[in-house]
This record gives C-alpha cells, sequence and structure tokens, in this order.
C-alpha cells in the first residue's frame, strides 16, 4: 500500500512543478519578474531493518518532495545594474537640461535672440553714419526696447525651467519616500511567508527588486539583506529603510525661491515656533553635498535626482555670480551658470552704452567731497549746471537704459555748495540698485521722445564722437564668458560664443549618456541571462514535468491493477 504514496508524491511534485513553469511562461513580459527553478528532493526513508554487517541499513522511499521554488538571481550583476543605470540616469537628465537650455537661447517665438542682437548692433551702425538724425535715434531706442525685452523672455523661460525641475524634485523625493514605506511593507509580507522556512515569497522577492531598481535610477544607494530576509536601503551613505523604519527625506522651502533642498530630519537641528512647527537648519543634513566635484572616479555623478538638483541650482543667477570667489557655487549648475553669463552679456552692453552718454554728459570720476563733511570715493558725477548736452531737464545724465527699482543719479550737495549728480553704484548685496535683466528697462521719456538724445554739441555741430564710442564698443574684445575663460571677445560673438559653449556642453553629456547606455543594455542584458524567462526552456521544463505526471499516473495504474489482482486471487 505504501507504494501508492510513492506515486501520489510524484504526482503532486510533477503538478506543482508544471504551476511554477507556467508561472514563468505567463510572466514572460512582466516587468522585474525574477525566472523561478524547482529543486525536487527525496522524501525521509524508512528503515525495515539494520544489520551491523551491512554496507547500510534495509530502507524503502516515500517518493518525492517539492524542497523549494528559488529565484535565479546574481547579486554582482545587480549591484552593477544599478550603479550604471544610476550614472546613465544622472547624464540622462543633464542631456536633457542642456537640450532645453539650447532650445531656450536658440529660439524665441520662432526668432533667435542673435537676430536681436544683431539688429541693436545695425542700429548702432546707422546711428555712426548720421547721429543727429531722428530716424536713426528713434530707431537705436526702439532696437534698445526690443533687446531688453527678449532678454526679459530668455532669462524667464531659464527661470521657468529652474521651476519646472523644482517641481520634479518635489515629485521624486515623495516617490522615494513612497519607496521607502513599500520595502518595509514588502520587508514585513516576506518575513512573514518564510519564517516557516518552508515557502519563499518570490514574487514580493520580485516587486522589492524593482523598486530597489528604480530607486537605483534616482540615487547613489546600496543595500543588504539580513538573515531574516529584510532589506536595508543607503542613499548617499545614509540609513534610508533600516530595522523597521523608513527615515524618509524631508525638503525645506527657500521662502524667495521657492527652490527646495532635500534633508535628513534625524541629522538636522531644528527650533520650535509657539505654534508647535518646527524651523529646520540643515546645515550638514542635507541629502547631497552639491559642492563636490561630479566624477566618475569619485563616484558623484549617480543618480537623476542630483542631477536635477545641480541643474536647477539654490537661486536666479546675475552676473555678481560670476565674480572671483563666487563663481565656483554656479558653475556646476547648467541653468544657473548660463543665467549668470546671460545676464553678464546685457549688463556690460548697459553699463557701457550708459557709460559712453554719461560721458557726453560731463560726467567725471574721481573723489567728491559732500557739504556734511564725507566724501564719495571714486564717484562718478557732474555738476547740475555743468557744460553737457546729453542731459534731461532738470539736468540728470541721460540713460538709454534705466532700473526699475531705483534711480541711476542721485542729487547731492558738494563742499563748495554746488549741487551734483552722483550715479548710484551698484552693490552685489542690493539687488535692487543692479543692471540686471530683472531689474531693467529703456528709458520711457526716451520711448517717447527719443531725439532727446540729440547727438549735437552746444554749437550744434554733430557729436560723431559719441556715437563712434557707441559702434567701437560692440567691436571692443574686453569681455570673458566666465572666470575660467581666457579668451576675449566682443558683444557681437558674447552670444555666439555662450550657444557654442552650450552646444560644446551639450555634446559632452551626450556622448557620456549614449555610452553610458551602451554600458547599462550590456549589464542587463547579462542579468536578463540569468533572471529572463526563457520560453524554449520553459516549454522543454513543461514537457520533462508533464512526463514525469504522466509515469506517476501509469505507476499508480499499475499499483492499483497489481493490489485488485492480489486481493481477487487472495479472495477466491
Amino acid at each position: 500500500m505504501g507504494s501508492l504514496y510513492i506515486g501520489s508524491s510524484g504526482l503532486q511534485t510533477s503538478q506543482n512543478a508544471l504551476n511554477t513553469t507556467a508561472h514563468n511562461l505567463s510572466n514572460v513580459d512582466t516587468t522585474g519578474y525574477t525566472r523561478q527553478q524547482v529543486q525536487q528532493s527525496n522524501r525521509a526513508y524508512v528503515t525495515l531493518s539494520t544489520d551491523p554487517k551491512s554496507i547500510a541499513n534495509k530502507q524503502t522511499g516515500l517518493g518525492v518532495t517539492y524542497s523549494r521554488v528559488k529565484q535565479v538571481r546574481d547579486y554582482f550583476l545587480d549591484k552593477t545594474y544599478r550603479k550604471e543605470s544610476g550614472r546613465s540616469m544622472f547624464y540622462e537628465v543633464s542631456t536633457e537640461v542642456m537640450e532645453e537650455v539650447e532650445s531656450q537661447l536658440g529660439e524665441l517665438n520662432g526668432e533667435a535672440f542673435q537676430t536681436t542682437m544683431t539688429d541693436f548692433w545695425t542700429a548702432v551702425q546707422e546711428l555712426s553714419k548720421d547721429p543727429s538724425s531722428s530716424v536713426t535715434q528713434g530707431l537705436i531706442v526702439q532696437r534698445a526696447s526690443e533687446f531688453v525685452q527678449r532678454a526679459s523672455a530668455v532669462y524667464d523661460g531659464l527661470s521657468s525651467y529652474q521651476d519646472n525641475l523644482n517641481t520634479q524634485i518635489r515629485q521624486n523625493v515623495d516617490k522615494i519616500n513612497k519607496y521607502g514605506n513599500q520595502l518595509l511593507t514588502l520587508n514585513d509580507q516576506i518575513r512573514a511567508i518564510e519564517c516557516g522556512g518552508i515557502e519563499h515569497a518570490n514574487d514580493l522577492r520580485d516587486a522589492r527588486n524593482q523598486i530597489l531598481d528604480e530607486l537605483a535610477e534616482l540615487t547613489n544607494m546600496s543595500f543588504s539583506e539580513d538573515r531574516y530576509g529584510s532589506v536595508s536601503v543607503q542613499i548617499e551613505g545614509v540609513d534610508f529603510v533600516k530595522d523597521g523604519t523608513c527615515y524618509e527625506i524631508a525638503m525645506k522651502t527657500d521662502e524667495a525661491t521657492g527652490f527646495v533642498t532635500p534633508f535628513w530630519p534625524m541629522n538636522a537641528s531644528y527650533t520650535t515656533r509657539d505654534d508647535g512647527t518646527r524651523v529646520y537648519n540643515i546645515d550638514g543634513a542635507e541629502v547631497f553635498d552639491l559642492s563636490i566635484e561630479i566624477s566618475s572616479d569619485l563616484g558623484t555623478d549617480i543618480g537623476g535626482l542630483k542631477a536635477m538638483l545641480l541643474a536647477r541650482g539654490d537661486h536666479r543667477a546675475n552676473y555678481t555670480d560670476l565674480a572671483e570667489g563666487k563663481y565656483d557655487s554656479v558653475s556646476q549648475s547648467v541653468v544657473m551658470n548660463i543665467q549668470g553669463e546671460f545676464d553678464q552679456m546685457i549688463h556690460n552692453v548697459v553699463t557701457k552704452i550708459n557709460d559712453i552718454l554719461a560721458e557726453a554728459a560731463g560726467v567725471q570720476s574721481g573723489d567728491l567731497e559732500l557739504a556734511d563733511g564725507t566724501t564719495l570715493k571714486n564717484a562718478k558725477y557732474c555738476a547740475v549746471d555743468s557744460d553737457g548736452y546729453m542731459r534731461m531737464e532738470d539736468g540728470t545724465p541721460i540713460q538709454l537704459f534705466t532700473k526699475v527699482t531705483t534711480d541711476g543719479y542721485r542729487k547731492v550737495t558738494g563742499k563748495d555748495g554746488k549741487d551734483y549728480w552722483v550715479m548710484n553704484e551698484e552693490k552685489a548685496d542690493s539687488p535692487e540698485s543692479l543692471y540686471t535683466i530683472g531689474n531693467l528697462q529703456v528709458n520711457s521719456a526716451l520711448m517717447q521722445e527719443p531725439s532727446k538724445l540729440g547727438f549735437r554739441l552746444a554749437d550744434g555741430s554733430e557729436d560723431k564722437k559719441t556715437a563712434d564710442a557707441l559702434k567701437a564698443a560692440f567691436t571692443e574684445e574686453s569681455y570673458t564668458l566666465n572666470p575660467n575663460v581666457q579668451k576675449k571677445t566682443t558683444f557681437v560673438d558674447y552670444y555666439t560664443d555662450l550657444v557654442s559653449q552650450v552646444a560644446n556642453s551639450g555634446y559632452v553629456f551626450r556622448s557620456i549618456y549614449e555610452n553610458q547606455v551602451n554600458t547599462v543594455e550590456a549589464t542587463q542584458s547579462a542579468r536578463e541571462q540569468v533572471v529572463g524567462v526563457s520560453t524554449d526552456e520553459e516549454l522543454s521544463n513543461m514537457i520533462k514535468f508533464q512526463n514525469a505526471y504522466n509515469a506517476s499516473s501509469r505507476y499508480i495504474n499499475v499499483i492499483s491493477e497489481m493490489l485488485e489482482h492480489i486481493i481477487s486471487t487472495l479472495g477466491v
């Protein structure tokens, strides 16, 4: 009778093996699925008799058992794939950012900004031919207005893209925290199923591995599994999921820009307001140290979220960020770097033109002693009643470009009792004093009456000197893109060099990204050879287990017929 149990075990084991094979085949195209492999073993033997003189005891088997279904994975390939996919995502984001910046600079409502520069330069050339003509004066004011408007549109486009990146950063931080909590849930479920040591939660492990794959694309993460089947995760070397806890990433929002900075609440200090809310000091608690050089050798070029943070930067940059000692803080941010260089171009054009007009108005540089006993060092000033034709009705020197929030000149009284117009200095710590794109406009008085420029000296002759100085300003090679660039360029070529710099950087990022894609694909292909389901192999397994099932069935039939024959014969 015991022989029936042997056949029954064969039926059950073959049926379970067929179920596993069918499960593999039904998940051929399921993302993250790992093929499952059947392991069979002998059941315990029954000892019939023992004989010390014999080589072995007399035993009978109880059949076969379906011992376990294991996942086929390679830890080394998993680790390599996740590292390389994170690096690939870093350069994919960087490439997309460069393409967006190229789009912002290259086209503006179907017209390249370069056209605006060319039009402005052409207007200056026409002015130098006939300075006293109301037509050429009106043209230069019109082109100046277009120059400011389109510069503002480009800068606003870059700023909007920063906001777009900021939104993506928020979403990705929320996604990472969601993944962390899902990992905790899966850890609990896997432990509950596998604690008996019999069943294996392979499908749940697939779901967990898929989450680890997606986390690896967003951050530089590492992972480990303990003997109970729980996975621990570290992000940028800091515990994220460990011992039944998910240490969620928090975000601090900058009140001025709205930009968020991911940080670890457990590593940050805080104070509590009267209403119970916490105000965090996140110095040293940031998830990503963006001051470290980006390098594959250092492993600092991994994760799409880090690439977004680097590209966005931490504020809206302007030309003051390109000063010596400050440039390092913006050089690694694609958007901030372009904002600073673009704003510097506009600032250089604006201040140079205004300075040329100020010279025509009689403005001089030097120390000016005031009536209150103070001295203005290296001030640019002129007496209210001094010679100089490029003046408004109140004697203020004419500026083609003015600031939105503050005046270009202020009136003071000198030690000699005379009134003077003093140019308000630009101060890096005072944004409203700067000639930046966001604080720039064309002189409204000139917009209404361009002929105020005049370009006629007190004797009635044309001021060719000032017109020629404006023309020379556009061809003077005195400007560099940033402190790291040695090449001097002109106003006309500055924008071309800026676009070329973006294009070259974009080419480098695209090249690295394409190479990285090949690396990821090669690693994924090697991993798929291990974890992927082969339909040919599974179909051959199905035939094998089907034959084993049929063999067990026939075995039971033979035993059944034999027993029936014995019983029938003995019964007679």
